[in-house]
């Protein structure tokens, strides 16, 4: 079983620059590729960005271009999320995503529990 587990978050002032984590823990053989989604409320769960494991190949949501940067630790399975320049509409709950391969067999393609960012001042 394999669980990703999101921490960061919480209240951010506008202008913020807050990093939010996820870790990804159990039978895991290799990890493919990680991104971050966010659902605001009222609103359908978006892509914010992804990145490949191998490559570090990245992909960005036009409103986060040049002001979130996503990154990952490969020897600790974990993405990153750097945000900086915080606005009100980036309020919401953010979620890990994570592909990969199990240690026996087969892939998976898991959601981590969310953790919310609010920005507001």
């Amino acid at each position: 079983q394999v669980r990703p587990v999101e921490s960061g978050g919480g209240l951010v002032q506008p202008g913020g620059s807050p990093r939010l984590s996820c870790a990804a823990s159990g039978s895991i053989f290799s990890i493919t590729a990680m991104g971050w989604y966010r659902q605001a409320p009222g609103k359908e769960r978006e892509l914010v960005a992804t990145i490949t494991s191998s490559s570090g190949s990245t992909n960005y949501a036009d409103s986060v271009k040049g002001r979130f940067t996503i990154s990952r630790d490969i020897a600790k399975n974990t993405v990153y999320l750097q945000m900086n320049s915080l606005k009100p509409e980036d309020t919401a709950v953010y979620y890990c995503n994570v592909g990969g391969i199990y240690s026996g067999s087969g892939y998976f393609n898991l959601w981590g529990q969310g953790t919310q960012v609010t920005v507001s001042s």
